[in-house]
């Protein structure tokens, strides 16, 4: 038996008969002799129609109420699909991400999870019921209701997948799984069989809207296996792995049995079964480390993730709650198959996928001082209104002026702020004007294989020069190159620079079944 945490996205349960699909497909993974616990998101667009309401009453609305008013939407999502599983003759139970121990902060409208405690969660499974919960959102300090940001149900099914120490996390969405691209912007995208968390955190950090950002390094951090795949069809999707470890890669024992569910392509799924038994057998062979002793933790029940007190002692605290799921993450972790890294292969793709992101604007200040302290106290100014720098570039100092530009960007919800912040401190940075540009995209060009294959720059650049794209930024890292180029040729440097790459398919591999991604 496997504990498997479903995540469903908006465009999964966009109205009733979507629940209904949904809920067949949940209550299959339970006949399978799986422990099933989902989350879900808002129904199709709820978040932005409440969104709406809001803006018609006031500009500035409190944020403590946005995030009470924004969390409706899930709820509702939770409550039918509940409703829908119980309709089919399972036990189903529904919970606000308060009821399921999700822990925040108080940053309202995008809240960091602080700890998770699934003890309603835990006690509905045990007794055999499937849990429902509301993604993204949770309950801080004051027990007031706070949401994560848009995307935030992936980093719900994560954090819960990782305290009641699931085997896997299945995210679905509207597409079957990641693709080298949009699918919407390139149609012959192909789809990644599977990536390590790395490149993954680097596609989502930069524009891939399938996973949440959050979700990856939580994911990551905790070592839960996740497989993002439709829930409108019945297609093996990606699975994202730590590419770091020995051995070769094998998902998780979970895999072979939920595709029997949803009736997978047999030859994928036989394949998929011969690498799970192989996995299982050098599972099996590894011993776990030993439990801690009362005194460290109280017990974990392996089967549900609920934790309880030892015998003769009262309710086990935070602490130790956290201790014991900790414990048994990283039992299971040990006793999981682990992938090598994607470049240890020979075959591995220099490039995994290219990403795009619409959702930055650009800053320059023109003729700042070249002096030390100068760019310190500028980032320190933007750092006062929280926001989030991506991409920061200083030119050189013109020679006999003692002044340079520097140019950054951050996300188009945080430029205002930004903006209006160096505009008052202009007389004190000693800048001469700013100038401000949200037409603009980043293309973003991700593989761990382009750390030993040189010339991967100059591909680029030169599928860039060949389409007639201008660049105004650069950005790289280790797996990574990004470039600032105008919103209006962002989708034709993207095709561009896909079959520069070579990852065209022969025909079009990706469906896109509803309409966001997500």
């Amino acid at each position: 038996m496997a504990l498997v945490v479903q995540k469903y996205g908006g465009s999964s349960v966009a109205d009733i008969e979507a629940i209904r699909r949904v809920a067949k497909r949940v209550v299959a993974t339970r006949e399978a002799g799986n422990t099933v616990v989902v989350v879900v998101s808002a129904m199709g667009d709820t978040t932005d129609e409440l969104l709406d309401q809001a803006a018609a009453l006031t500009a500035t609305p409190p944020a403590r109420e946005m995030d009470i008013l924004l969390s409706a939407g899930e709820r509702i999502s939770m409550a039918l699909l509940a409703m829908a599983i119980d309709e089919l003759g399972v036990p189903a139970r529904a919970y606000t991400g308060a009821q399921a121990g999700v822990l925040t902060d108080s940053k309202y409208g995008r809240a960091s999870i602080v700890g998770v405690l699934p003890e309603r969660v835990a006690r509905a499974i045990q007794t055999g019921a499937i849990a429902i919960v509301a993604g993204f959102q949770g309950i801080n300090e004051v027990e007031d209701v706070t949401t994560l940001g848009r995307g935030g149900s992936d980093t719900t099914a994560v954090a819960l997948a990782a305290a009641l120490n699931a085997d896997v996390c299945e995210i679905y969405t509207d597409v079957d799984g990641l693709f080298t691209a949009d699918p919407r912007i390139v149609p012959t995208a192909r789809r990644v069989e599977s990536l390590s968390s790395e490149e993954t955190l680097e596609l989502a950090a930069h524009g891939a809207k399938i996973l949440h950002l959050r979700a990856v390094e939580y994911a990551r951090r905790f070592g839960v296996p996740l497989h993002v795949r439709s829930s409108f069809s019945d297609k093996t999707g990606t699975w994202i792995y730590d590419g770091t470890r020995p051995g070769a890669f094998v998902p998780p024992a979970a895999a072979e049995r939920l595709n029997e569910v949803v009736a997978a392509d047999i030859e994928s799924a036989g394949a998929a079964g011969a690498a799970d038994g192989a996995g299982a057998a050098d599972a099996a062979e590894r011993q776990p480390r030993p439990a801690p002793s009362a005194a460290e933790a109280p017990i974990l029940d392996g089967l549900s993730g609920r934790v309880v007190a030892p015998e003769g002692t009262g309710a086990p605290s935070s602490a130790s709650v956290d201790a014991a799921h900790r414990h048994a993450i990283t039992t299971r972790a040990e006793a999981r198959p682990r992938p090598s890294a994607k470049e240890d292969h020979v075959e591995a793709p220099v490039i995994s996928g290219i990403a795009h992101d619409r959702s930055q604007d650009k800053i320059t200040l023109v003729g700042v001082p070249d002096v030390p302290g100068a760019a310190a106290r500028i980032f320190a100014i933007v750092a006062g209104t929280d926001a989030n720098i991506d991409m920061i570039v200083q030119d050189v100092s013109a020679e006999g002026t003692g002044l340079t530009n520097i140019s950054f960007t951050c996300p188009d919800g945080d430029s205002a702020a930004a903006r209006e912040a160096l505009e008052t401190a202009k007389e004190e940075l000693g800048f001469r004007s700013l100038h401000f540009n949200p037409d603009i995209g980043k293309l973003s060009l991700v593989g761990a294989g382009m750390r030993s294959n040189p010339g991967v720059s100059a591909r680029l650049f030169n599928a860039l020069s060949e389409t007639g794209v201008n660049i105004h930024m650069i950005s790289t890292s280790e797996i990574r190159i990004s470039v600032v180029v105008d919103d209006a040729v962002l989708d034709d440097a993207v095709r561009a620079v896909h079959t520069a790459f070579g990852l065209d398919a022969d025909a079009a591999e990706a469906v896109v079944y509803g309409g966001t991604g997500r």
